[in-house]
Parts: structure tokens; C-alpha cells; sequence
């Protein structure tokens, strides 16, 4: 069964009703530009309140590894998620698991998924919440590398499609499933969950 993230958690209403409808990991962004920013106080609010067995993911762009290890230490988040310039030295001195997100628009762009040293990867458009897709044919060859989580433009309305041709790892939205940037629409979200897994 394919996994959900929803992405670009900022309130605990909206990562309660993410659990509620079956998402397996819940998104909070910290990248400084990002529309979902969410300052790690909060954050740390929200974990406290969530049931056992939910992955939290935090999301960084080219910030040290340094405040990365921080901010997940404060908030007792379990995965880090990387979309930016990040390597694997810099990976070496990050302490938590690392999910790479990369910016998927040419063949060009999987031949440096082997160079992260990564079994699986997080597939989108732009350096996250673009809101749009990317050719999907690209993600399936990608699979050659490693796990994927396909993310870029995804909404309950095209996600049933997204993994009958990719058959992903997992899938990521963030704002397929808001009525404004980082305040999620309930609905959408338990759509989103149905459509990925069919039923």
C-alpha cells in the first residue's frame, strides 16, 4: 500500500485530521523562503500532541547541519528531509535519517541520485511546494536508484493516476490539500488519502 506525507504541516487541527485519515508521516518545513514556514516552537507544540507510530519529517534548504540537528532536537522529529545543495559529507553530520529531496526536469537529473549514497528519494518539481507536476515517466525510471516518494503538483484529483504509472514508495502534497498556504482543507485531505490507495 502506498505511503502518504502531507506536507507543510502548521497547525495541530491539520496534522490530527492527516492522522485521522490515514497519513503515514506528517511535513513541517523550516526552509527560511518557504510559504509553509513554521517556526520550531509550534512545531514542538504539535509533536507533543501526536499518537504513537506517526513519522515526522523535517524540511530543510541549505541550512547547516548544525540548526537542522536543533530544530530536530526540539521538536522530536524523526526524519530530515533535505531540498537543498546538500552532499553526503554534509549528510555525515546530519544525526538523523535523511530523506533527499531532489528537483526532478531531465533525464540529467536522476544520473546524480547514485552520488547521494540514499536508498530512497524524495522526487518533485521544484525545491518544494511548486504545485506543479513533472513528467512521470522520469519518477519510474528514477525507481532503478532507490525507493520513491513522488511529490510536485499532487491533489485528489490526480493522484490515483500519479501511482497507477509510477506504483511509488510513497506520495507527497502539500498544497493539493490547502484552502490557503499552510492551513490544510480537511476534505482534500482525507480525498488525497483515498484516491492514493484506491479505496
Amino acid at each position: 500500500m502506498v505511503r502518504v506525507k502531507i506536507c507543510g504541516i502548521t497547525r495541530l487541527e491539520d496534522a490530527l485530521a492527516a492522522i485521522e485519515a490515514g497519513a503515514d508521516a506528517l511535513g513541517f518545513v523550516f526552509a527560511p523562503n518557504s510559504k509553509r514556514l513554521v517556526e520550531a516552537e509550534e512545531v514542538e507544540k504539535i509533536t507533543a500532541k501526536l499518537p504513537p507510530f506517526v513519522t515526522t519529517v523535517g524540511v530543510f534548504q541549505n541550512q547547516s547541519p548544525w540548526e537542522v540537528n536543533g530544530i530536530m532536537d526540539t521538536c522530536r522529529l524523526h526524519v530530515a528531509q533535505l531540498h537543498g545543495a546538500e552532499t553526503p559529507k554534509y549528510f555525515s553530520l546530519v544525526r538523523y535519517p535523511i530523506l533527499k529531496g531532489v528537483c526532478v526536469s531531465g533525464k540529467e537529473d536522476l544520473e546524480k541520485l547514485p552520488s547521494y549514497g540514499q536508498d530512497y528519494f524524495l522526487l518533485d518539481s521544484g525545491t518544494g511546494g511548486t504545485g506543479r507536476t513533472f513528467d512521470w515517466e522520469l519518477a519510474v525510471e528514477a525507481k532503478k536508484y532507490g525507493g520513491i516518494i513522488l511529490a510536485g503538483g499532487l491533489t485528489p484529483e490526480n493522484v490515483a493516476e500519479a501511482v497507477r504509472i509510477v506504483q511509488p514508495w510513497g506520495v507527497d502534497t502539500s498544497g493539493g490539500v490547502e484552502s490557503s498556504p499552510g492551513i490544510k482543507d480537511r476534505q482534500k485531505i482525507f480525498e488525497f488519502i483515498k484516491n492514493a490507495r484506491g479505496f
